[in-house]
């Protein structure tokens, strides 16, 4: 599929001229839904992530994502055809198989041309091929096939969308800019069918969406990020994530969100939590990435601590373009307490940088 489409080494070379004709993500800025959940043209880069984790009738667990990347090349091509490329679209689509202890994942790369690809408000519709998500609403509706398992997923929020960090800003790195606008629907009760190795499974669950626009995020001292999203029995949610610098230290842009049960949310600074790996690792043996597998998470000002484990260590995506860089995205578990009640929950966990620092700095 990618030898359809511009060489990428030949778009790395566009873009860092092309950041000036984009707006960068600064405070102030008013959001306004629906329209804020699809198209942002101004910003040179997008992306909508879905991850969940779902229960067939007979007890099955499966992790799920797909998402959804808008990369601008240009704002306007010379020429004005069907075919110019002001965009590259990508998509990731991945199951993880819980209980069978296997992980699935493909990925697609396209141009907008006549309707293959694209982000429309108007038909309240995201779609790369036949992978696609549909909104009536707040609800979305997921459907997405492969040759190997296939989704669709009907998603409902049980809470209104999070406007991640502060002033509508979620800062990455110093200066203006490095920033991005960041929306999530924290809780999606979510119901539909997983089709795997030609067996049909009805499933039930929940998911979470990520929306973020930005034109510059992360420094040149940035290497990666390890970012989860948590979503817990007493019907709270959280969000953090902790920047790796390339001399091993944790950036202070680090931070996070708390959403208690009535959806109301409170931003966390890198001061208010800590989020640590014990030492238990697992390697890949297609990028040789060593991977942290085990997590405790502190946030004493909620009282609140965590252990992360995975129920399966095998859930990295590999051999992406470099515009998406290897990562391990995949379902994990949690347990322990807020105060002294029993706390657990499940989630989705992103890790980027541990094979190559991540270039998302231009």
């Amino acid at each position: 599929m990618k030898s359809r489409f511009i060489p990428w080494m030949l778009l790395l070379l566009w873009l860092p001229a092309a950041a000036a004709q984009y707006k960068t993500a600064l405070p102030g800025y008013h959001y306004e839904f629906p329209r804020d959940h699809f198209n942002h043209p101004d910003f040179r880069t997008e992306w909508w992530y879905y991850t969940g984790n779902v229960t067939a009738s007979d007890g099955h667990r499966f992790g799920f994502e797909l998402a959804f990347f808008r990369q601008a090349v240009q704002r306007q091509p010379e020429q004005n055809s069907t075919w110019d490329v002001r965009d590259i679209y990508l998509a990731h689509l991945a199951l993880s198989d819980l209980d069978g202890g296997e992980f699935f994942h493909a990925e697609r790369m396209n141009r907008a041309g006549p309707g293959i690809a694209g982000i429309e408000l108007s038909q309240q519709r995201i779609w790369n091929g036949n992978w696609q998500v549909l909104w009536n609403g707040s609800d979305q509706q997921l459907h997405a096939a492969e040759d190997r398992f296939s989704l669709s997923l009907s998603l409902h929020p049980e809470k209104p969308p999070v406007i991640h960090g502060e002033h509508g800003l979620s800062q990455k790195a110093d200066g203006p800019g490095h920033a991005s606008h960041y929306i999530s629907f924290t809780r999606l009760r979510t119901m539909g069918t997983i089709r795997l190795k030609g067996k049909a499974y009805q499933v039930s669950g929940n998911a979470w969406m990520d929306h973020e626009f930005f034109t510059q995020q992360l420094s040149a001292g940035q290497a990666g990020w390890d970012w989860l999203s948590i979503q817990l029995n007493d019907r709270t949610e959280l969000m953090l994530f902790r920047l790796r610098r390339k001399d091993d230290s944790i950036d202070p842009y680090s931070a996070g969100t708390y959403v208690d049960a009535r959806g109301k949310s409170f931003f966390l600074r890198a001061g208010d939590f800590s989020l640590t790996p014990p030492g238990t690792t697992w390697t890949s043996s297609a990028t040789s990435a060593t991977y942290p597998v085990q997590w405790k998470i502190l946030i004493p000002k909620l009282a609140i601590s965590l252990e992360v484990s995975m129920p399966l260590k095998s859930q990295e995506l590999s051999g992406q373009t470099e515009f998406v860089p290897n990562y391990w995205e995949g379902s994990i578990s949690l347990s322990g307490h807020k105060g002294p009640a029993e706390l657990h929950g499940l989630g989705y966990l992103e890790m980027t940088g541990y094979d190559r620092p991540v270039n998302l700095a231009w």
